[in-house]
């Protein structure tokens, strides 16, 4: 039961295990490896590849599948609360949790304290104490149904054993290549599958505590649990720059986004003395070029939305936060979605709906509307004076960079009359100029 002894939303269940991980399924990536294995199947095949294809409907079916993975447990002791990985469906018609796991498999005595997915349908890497361990998913057949199942896979990942607590896991867009970070501040990068090592530097950072590749690869940002966050070339596997932070800062959590015109921009999730900060960062000159504070309380959480529409923030109060990543602005607020701190977030593949997760063992899905504030439609009203004024390309709305986010605060400060209307067609035409 929730606050008040309201009952709880079929978006929100708790599975007895208290989560430190969690992640959208890519279930049409799975169900393509495995529809292979299954001698019954009864698809056509494709006069070019020769591979065998599930009919339309079939196919429809699959997209429209959504499993959940979550990570977690008690520890060693003796406790009675279970470590394992607990798979979970999710209904986006009855907008619900299924209310018992459609899959836990128990670990034992190894906590598995974080996790990551392989994008291609792969499998997942779980870091546990000591080692890190690779799980496959499969097919469990129930009464002549086939439903997803995981299990642990033969590949014993040689180079990840006996080297510690790993904090931090990550696979880039292809699956391609896997980083992995340890509470030591080892930072350690593999060409997946073959495990060939990248990077390898025993001193990244004094413990390191969130690793993301940017959308092409090209880059791995690590932050650490002090001193500056460090960027990665994966092709000369070198430094390139150092992320600089204030005093009062911790960076918490990273990601990258990227526009329609491939366009990148680094998020990243800050704890400041005034609570949950996002930062924007340049990711040509690696320069900070926008702060805002989002809430009071330290976030524990973040995630991007793959389309980069949307941010997300979770705090250490349990509180969800989905924000406007062009306005900055939070759209979203579920206060108390959880009665413990939120440790992971994740978007859907489709950015239609956001996964939290608790050490109160529970988990909810949360779904994701855009929503326009009175202030954009105020921006926009401004900006189409603006392109009758000085013809300008609206397309430009679609492109981030260095001097958006001044942008939206000069809109905020025309909003409470800091400033006039010329002030901010004259800086939209600027903008326009200097092709933001």
């Amino acid at each position: 039961m929730g606050k008040g002894n309201k009952p709880d939303p079929p978006s929100l269940q708790k599975y007895g295990v208290p989560f430190y991980s969690a992640a959208w399924v890519p279930f049409k990536e799975v169900r393509s490896k495995l529809q292979p294995l299954d001698p019954h199947k009864s698809g056509d095949k494709d006069e070019d590849s020769g591979k065998e294809t599930s009919p339309p409907g079939a196919q429809q079916e699959i997209a429209d599948q959504y499993y959940l993975v979550f990570a977690g447990g008690g520890g060693e002791g003796r406790s009675g609360i279970p470590n394992a990985i607990v798979l979970s469906h999710f209904d986006f018609a009855s907008n619900s949790l299924s209310a018992q796991p459609a899959v836990k498999l128990g670990l034992g005595s190894d906590l598995p304290y974080r996790m990551a997915v392989h994008p291609g349908g792969e499998g997942l890497i779980c870091a546990l104490p000591k080692s890190c361990r690779f799980f496959n998913w499969d097919e469990a057949k129930d009464n002549d149904a086939h439903k997803l199942d995981i299990k642990e896979s033969l590949k014993v990942l040689t180079q990840l054993e006996d080297i510690g607590q790993q904090l931090a896991l990550a696979f880039n867009n292809d699956g391609s290549v896997l980083a992995v970070g340890g509470e030591d501040g080892y930072l350690r990068v593999f060409k997946w599958p073959s495990m060939e090592i990248i990077l390898n530097e025993a001193e990244a950072h004094a413990s390191l505590k969130h690793l993301c590749f940017s959308p092409d690869g090209k880059f791995l940002v690590s932050l650490g649990s002090r001193g500056p966050g460090r960027v990665w070339n994966m092709t000369s596997s070198t430094v390139v720059a150092s992320l600089s932070k204030d005093n009062d800062e911790v960076f918490a959590s990273c990601s990258f986004s990227q526009s329609s015109d491939k366009t990148q921009v680094l998020y990243i999730a800050a704890i400041t003395g005034k609570g949950g900060n996002i930062q924007t960062w340049d990711t040509s000159s690696w320069k900070r070029i926008g702060s805002k504070n989002i809430s009071r309380d330290s976030v524990s959480s973040f995630s991007v939305s793959p389309d980069g529409k949307f941010l997300a923030m979770g705090t250490v109060q349990g509180d969800v936060l989905i924000i406007n990543s062009i306005s900055m602005q939070v759209q979203t607020v579920v206060r108390k979605a959880h009665l413990g701190m939120v440790t992971a977030l994740a978007f859907s593949h489709d950015s239609r709906a956001l996964v939290s997760a608790s050490m109160d063992s529970s988990a909810r899905v949360t779904p994701v509307e855009e929503i326009k504030s009175g202030m954009y439609f105020q921006t926009l009203d401004f900006v189409k004076c603006a392109y009758h004024v000085f013809s300008i390309d609206m397309q430009w709305l679609d492109r981030p960079g260095n001097l958006l986010t001044s942008y939206w605060a000069l809109i905020e400060a025309h909003r409470i009359r800091q400033c006039d209307s010329v002030q901010l067609l004259v800086t939209t035409k600027y903008l326009v100029e200097m092709d933001c």
